[in-house]
Order: structure tokens, then C-alpha cells, then sequence
């Protein structure tokens, strides 16, 4: 099956899920599903795939839907909850990175096969972090702020679209631009960093413009349970 209808089936999946979460948990839903979101996110982007005639890493869309779920709750909750939910992801790569690096450092026995792929993986993953951590940091931030500033003056609902997409395309460009600068140069080619540089971004908008039916479906929905 190709990459590109597979990644549309992922995006999707990805979705939908994030739409059951709400759907069963509330705000608390969309807070497990953003923590999740930033741990998967930075271990699939170790992996570069080709898709659209480009080199891209994984990780975009669940990346994505980290910018979905900020929005969601800026929507429904207000301010204060999408900027907790911000520190809370902020926090989750944090405590990933010091617990897998503290237990990389266990000599695995002789009859292991699983310490050589989590080494492969958590390895490089403090670089990974380190981009991450402080793209995550200024682009969700930057997203919360610019999602207010924009509902301030189109309130309505009408314009949502116009929210999520601006706030999040324009978050996306710093976000991708600190990113893939800290965890890619030096350690890829220069036309497969620029390809990544380029491709990231243009995945992301893309995921930014397929989340806009499910960010309007969230707010019609009432939660089984909420707090």
C-alpha cells in the first residue's frame, strides 16, 4: 500500500480518536491525549519515510493533532486550560527523556533483544528532545495567544476555521523552522535537511487543514464525562 494512502488513513485514524477521547472523557480526554501525543510524536519522527515525492519524518500528524487539541480547549475551555495543557505536554517530554536516559544505562542480560532497539531509538532521542522541548514550548504558546488574539475580534463561531488554521499555520512555521534545525542539521545531508525542513511543514499545514471538520465537530459534542 503506498505511503500517501497510508498517511491519509493514519491522519484519519488519528482524528477520530482524538474525537473519542473528548467524546468520553471531556477536557480530561484531551489532556491524556495530548501528553500521549507528545511522547509518540517524537519517537516516530526518528523514522523518514517518502511521501508526496518528498523525504518527511513521521510524527507529523500526531504532532498535529498536539496543535488540535490546544485549539480545542482554547475553544471550548478558555485560555488558562490550553496553556496548562501546554506545560502539561512540556512536562510529559521532560520526564520521558530523564526516565528512558536513566534506564538505558541498565546492562541488559545476555539472552535481551530489546535493549538495542531502545537504544537505536532513545539514543538519539535527547537531541530529539532538546528540539522538541523548545520548539513545543514557543509554537504552542505562540498558537494559544494568536488562537485569542484572532477570536477576539471573529468571535464567531462561523470563524473557527479562520482561528485554528491561522493560529496553527503560523505556530507550524516556528515550530518546524526550531525543530528540525536542532534535531536534524549535521546529522543528515544538507538537500535531505532542507527536504525534511520543507516537507515538515507543508504535512503539518496540511494535517492543520484536515483536523478544521473535527475541531467544529468537538465543540457540538457533549461529553459522557467531564469534570
Amino acid at each position: 500500500m503506498p505511503n500517501e494512502i497510508i498517511w491519509v488513513l493514519f491522519a484519519l485514524v488519528n482524528f477520530v480518536l482524538f474525537i473519542v477521547m473528548f467524546k468520553l472523557f471531556g477536557k480530561l480526554g484531551i489532556f491524556v491525549w495530548i501528553a500521549m501525543s507528545t511522547i509518540l510524536a517524537n519517537i516516530q519522527v526518528i523514522e523518514i519515510v517518502d511521501l508526496f515525492w518528498m523525504q518527511a519524518t513521521l510524527g507529523n500528524i500526531m504532532y498535529g493533532t498536539i496543535f488540535l487539541g490546544t485549539d480545542a480547549l482554547n475553544e471550548i475551555y478558555g485560555k488558562r486550560s490550553a496553556t496548562k495543557a501546554v506545560y502539561l505536554g512540556f512536562a510529559v517530554m521532560v520526564i520521558t527523556l530523564i526516565i528512558m536516559q536513566m534506564a538505558l544505562l541498565f546492562q541488559p542480560n545476555a539472552e535481551d533483544f530489546g535493549h538495542d532497539a531502545l537504544q537505536t531509538i532513545f539514543g538519539f532521542f535527547p537531541r530529539v528532545v532538546l528540539g522538541s522541548l523548545t520548539a513545543f514550548i514557543i509554537s504552542q504558546l505562540l498558537d494559544v495567544n494568536l488562537f485569542q488574539k484572532i477570536k477576539s475580534k471573529l468571535p464567531d463561531t462561523k470563524y473557527l476555521w479562520i482561528r485554528n488554521n491561522g493560529s496553527t499555520m503560523v505556530s507550524q512555521l516556528v515550530d518546524t523552522a526550531i525543530f528540525v534545525t536542532i534535531a536534524f542539521i549535521g546529522s543528515v545531508s544538507t538537500p535531505v535537511f532542507l527536504s525534511i525542513m520543507l516537507s515538515t511543514y507543508l504535512i503539518k499545514v496540511l494535517v492543520a487543514a484536515l483536523d478544521t471538520p473535527f475541531i467544529y465537530l468537538a465543540k457540538r459534542i457533549r461529553p459522557i464525562h467531564e469534570e
